[in-house]
């Protein structure tokens, strides 16, 4: 299952959720300050820096372009 760690006004958040669209992968997004806080990202990506943060099954792929390298690589 892939995992979007999201927040408002983020174009890549956007475009990493148009991607899931797009490939029709199952997935989850979560949004900063309505499913978690900051605290709660720094503590589970603690070298985080940008947003999306991603995750497949659990594995953190990186941002949204680690993330669409990842999926073109796959193809």
């Amino acid at each position: 299952m892939i995992e979007i760690w999201s927040k408002p006004q983020c174009p890549f958040c956007d475009k990493a959720e148009n991607l899931c669209k797009q490939k029709n992968f199952e997935y989850k997004k979560y949004m900063l300050d309505v499913d978690f806080s900051r605290e709660e990202m720094f503590e589970k990506f603690p070298t985080a820096r940008t947003f999306p943060q991603i995750t497949i099954d659990g594995e953190l792929i990186g941002g949204y372009t680690e993330f669409e390298a990842k999926v073109r690589l796959e193809e």
